[in-house]
């Protein structure tokens, strides 16, 4: 889950990065009390990132079609624990900006790309919701625990959102030369980013 170039704009109705990041928050109701107890949060979520990271991708490798993905190309796994290692602990980060949409973005089309669909990462997912919630009413007391409970969902609900979003752009864009499901999904991420190379 490398970071992605500087413009990664992708074309559903010609929304853009931002403003699908501030139809999401509204959407969510994700305000900056959100933001404030994520980023309180960092130091308590964040060290949880690798034990999370082997959780994510044990679960996944028990699929027989996302095992071989993750593990045809030797050291894709070891990266890939790296990568969501940054992707978790940016839950806790205080920025949601554009830029963080668009690295969201670029993530969905990578996993497009090489043909993991949201039918495998969404319940995956779970386990990270699972995981850290599980964390969070062990490491909390009181009333911290109903606030960072709620401002997990939220960040995590437009998290899976921006994820779908960029699965269906890819699609959108591969139905343009392909009928073919997987396939449009795969090429149209491939060429989306080319397009954002």
């Amino acid at each position: 889950m490398p970071g992605p170039p500087v413009q990664i704009w992708y074309k559903i109705s010609e929304v853009n990065s931002e403003e699908l990041l501030q139809t999401l928050v509204r959407r969510t109701g994700f305000v900056q009390q959100h933001v404030k107890t994520l980023q309180s949060l960092e130091a308590v979520a964040a060290p949880l990132a690798p034990e999370i990271a082997l959780a994510f991708y044990d679960y996944l490798g028990r699929d027989p079609e996302m095992h071989e993905i993750l593990w045809s190309v030797p050291g894709r796994v070891e990266r890939l624990y790296q990568s969501f290692a940054l992707w978790y602990r940016e839950l806790f980060s205080g920025n949601y900006d554009a830029s963080y949409a668009r690295r969201r973005i670029y993530i969905g089309l990578v996993h497009a790309r090489v043909g993991v669909r949201p039918g495998h990462i969404v319940p995956a997912v779970g386990i990270v919701q699972e995981l850290t919630l599980e964390h969070l009413r062990n490491a909390l007391r009181g009333a911290e625990i109903f606030a960072a409970i709620s401002a997990f969902e939220k960040i995590m609900a437009i998290e899976i959102a921006l994820m779908q979003e960029s699965y269906f752009a890819a699609l959108w864009e591969g139905l343009k030369s392909t009928q073919n499901e997987h396939e449009a999904l795969v090429e149209g991420a491939r060429a989306l980013l080319e397009k954002a190379g």
